[in-house]
């Protein structure tokens, strides 16, 4: 990271440079779903609304899947991490949003938390090995390569898109509306 304390961002700076902006608008989304999933029982991170099946659990699972693809996967080239090293992904293609309903609060949370926290180290492995034009370790099948740059943009979207759902389904929860904890 370019922070002078080394800190993490919790939020992009006003008028920070492209790394800053980036690491906290991530850091600042994933905020977000800590606070839209945090303190509630198996029945809340179970709960879905209208005709989704999605969950608050499988949000976290989902996410905590998509930070160690990203980033140690990849970014780094990395096997998968337990438990999705063990998954048959052509076989079950929603393993993390099916199996989140068996998962209790504490697991879940703790899935997510430690993969976020892999991926703080994995994305600042990167930053000193390269920084934002740092290559990924994998192609596209169209030959391309993305870099860190576009990998952070991924993500910022991946959670963009999911922050929303979470917000719906907490609110229909127990009414936690709002964008920031009080």
């Amino acid at each position: 990271m370019t922070t002078d304390s080394g800190a993490i961002l919790r939020e992009p700076p006003v008028a920070g440079n492209e790394t800053d902006t980036l690491l906290g608008t991530l850091e600042r989304l994933r905020g977000y779903v800590a606070w839209k999933c945090g303190g509630l029982d198996q029945a809340g991170l179970r709960a879905t609304l209208g005709p989704s099946t999605v969950t608050l659990g499988g949000l976290l699972k989902h996410l905590a899947a998509v930070e160690d693809d990203m980033f140690s996967v990849k970014l780094h080239g990395r096997p998968p991490q337990s438990p999705w090293n063990t998954v048959d992904w052509d076989a079950d293609p929603d393993w993390e949003w099916r199996t989140a309903a068996d998962d209790s609060p504490e697991p879940l949370m703790a899935l997510w938390r430690d993969s976020v926290d892999r991926s703080r180290v994995l994305v600042a492995e990167a930053m000193a090995d390269g920084g934002l034009d740092r290559l990924a370790s994998f192609t596209w099948p169209d030959g391309r390569t993305p870099n860190l740059r576009r990998l952070l943009a991924d993500m910022v979207e991946e959670y963009a898109r999911h922050v929303g759902h979470a917000d719906l389904i907490r609110e229909s929860v127990d009414g936690l509306v709002g964008e920031d904890p009080r």
